[in-house]
């Protein structure tokens, strides 16, 4: 059996996916075990429906580049956020409209090593409708003082998630 031995749980579990995804256990620093349990994608998106932030990952350079921002999932189930016309996110997205990204969100509780993690890649676009833009703008407030101009758009094509329940007796 392998065993991830990297003290940080939220880095074990994706950079050594494969380990913790053969013992289905993550490490925690103090030894005490998490179990690892796949989330089916409805439970997922319900999950991200819930909590109002994660983390947008692109391409910028050639690289990834990862940016925290607020967000809600749509009726249809595509995840919303605003940002500003002139940031890299969607300078990205506007150069290319196949551009694919990630949307990351979780809510982990370090000291039970105990939550949940859902990553959505889709197709990402810039809302155009003034009718919708209007309706997001005002459904979704920015969290930091600058003017968010664009809304974004992620179509959830592929939904994975997982949630880390502490282990028994």
């Amino acid at each position: 059996m392998v065993r991830c031995e990297r003290p940080t749980l939220f880095v074990s579990l994706f950079v050594s996916e494969e380990c913790c995804t053969v013992t289905g256990h993550a490490r925690a620093t103090d030894g005490a075990p998490s179990r690892v349990v796949p989330l089916e994608r409805a439970e997922a998106m319900r999950l991200l429906e819930g909590i109002g932030y994660g983390r947008v990952v692109f391409t910028r350079d050639a690289l990834p580049a990862i940016r925290p921002v607020n967000h809600l999932v749509d009726r249809d189930g595509t995840i919303i956020v605003r940002t500003r016309l002139t940031s890299r996110l969607t300078s990205s997205i506007r150069a290319d409209p196949e551009v694919v990204v990630a949307y990351e969100a979780d809510d982990i509780d370090p000291r039970t090593r105990t939550g949940w993690s859902v990553v959505v890649t889709g197709l990402a676009r810039t809302v155009t409708d003034p009718a919708r833009i209007s309706r997001y703008e005002d459904l979704l407030q920015s969290w930091v003082a600058a003017t968010m101009d664009t809304v974004v758009e992620i179509e959830p094509s592929l939904v994975t998630g997982i949630r880390l329940v502490a282990v028994t007796g």
